[in-house]
């Protein structure tokens, strides 16, 4: 029979903790194209991500995609990559940094939170060795997606079984797959909305961008369209917007089938026709600011706007590790305590 040595080395003389495993969408390790390259392999050979035929979608990313597309994703993240590292990680680190914080010290609660990123670095699985090590032998999951998606909360969920298929003991699981019109989170997104108005003025119309999914996908039941009217209709309705101030967008479309609308980009191309010359655009789906929204939402859509003969165009940051945005996460987690 084996024998347990005494002390920490002893996982029966360990104190139990409750492990909370933060996670979200992942980063190139840096902006070159070899690393956007590497990030993009993994990421789109999903089959959550692309519903396609894996022997047709293989010649397709390896033929095409990836031969073109690194590039000028590689000279997007340049654009936005600070010297700490890629925004969205960053972010990311900053929230699990002060959900910890928060948990333990305003709540009294024992446990570890760490991040995984479903895409890249540091992956979940080896965030979930980071808890077991801890003997965290319950785990509260919290993907930093809102609003439920197949291609996001249960992509998740697929990583995180396969790292378990190899463990002996299961933790307990309990995973918190949206929180799209949880109050204190919709509550968070006004403040920070209103705090931007009280200083910089309102727009004549704030968009509310989501990131897109194809049409098809939602035909099929995935009933993340409907999670996105659940945040923005709260939104509007605790900002007090009447119906013609605000609208639902979708951004960051992939090939040429239809996906979910209207579409962001089009939508501002055609706002200075109907007058409408200031705008404010949010992207209530995005926890952390990333790529999609400092490059595409604050750079891109701006340029577009203005060409069409736009006059003013805001952008207001993801709520990221605000400190009302880290309480109102911590009590989504409570709730599952």
């Amino acid at each position: 029979m084996p024998k347990f040595t005494s002390g920490n080395s002893d996982p029966h003389k360990q104190e139990e903790i409750t492990g909370i495993l933060v996670t979200n969408l992942g980063t190139p390790d840096n902006p070159s194209v070899k690393a956007v390259r590497r990030y993009l392999a993994e990421f789109l050979s999903d089959s959550r991500v692309i519903e396609f035929p894996r022997w047709l979608w293989w010649g397709i990313l390896h033929g095409i995609v990836l031969r073109n597309r690194p590039k000028k994703s590689a000279e997007n993240y340049a654009k936005i990559w600070q010297d700490q590292g890629s925004p969205l990680l960053i972010h990311s680190q900053f929230i699990a940094r002060d959900i910890e914080k928060i948990l333990t010290e305003k709540h009294q609660k024992k446990t570890k939170v760490v991040l995984g990123m479903r895409y890249g670095k540091p992956s979940i699985a080896k965030a979930l060795q980071e808890l077991r090590d801890a003997n965290a032998t319950r785990i509260i999951v919290l993907p930093l997606y809102p609003q439920y998606s197949a291609t996001t909360t249960a992509a998740t969920f697929d990583a995180i079984t396969k790292e378990l298929n190899h463990w002996r003991f299961l933790p307990s699981i309990n995973m918190i797959n949206q929180y799209a019109g949880d109050d204190a989170y919709i509550t968070a997104l006004a403040n920070k909305i209103q705090k931007h108005w009280d200083v910089h003025g309102k727009g004549e119309k704030i968009l509310f961008s989501f990131h897109g999914l194809p049409e098809a996908y939602f035909k099929k039941g995935d009933p993340y369209y409907c999670y996105c009217c659940v945040t923005a209709k709260a939104l509007a309705e605790k900002l007090k917007l009447d119906e013609n101030s605000w609208q639902m967008v979708f951004q960051s479309r992939l090939g040429p089938k239809k996906w979910l609308q209207p579409y962001c980009d089009k939508t501002l191309q055609k706002l200075p026709k109907s007058k409408i010359k200031s705008v404010d655009i949010v992207c209530p789906g995005f926890a952390a600011d990333c790529l999609e929204t400092l490059e595409e939402i604050a750079m891109t859509n701006k340029d577009l706007f203005m060409q069409a003969g736009g006059e003013q165009y805001k952008y207001i940051p993801a709520l990221n590790d605000d400190p009302e945005h880290i309480d109102a996460l911590c009590n989504i987690i409570l709730r599952q305590w």
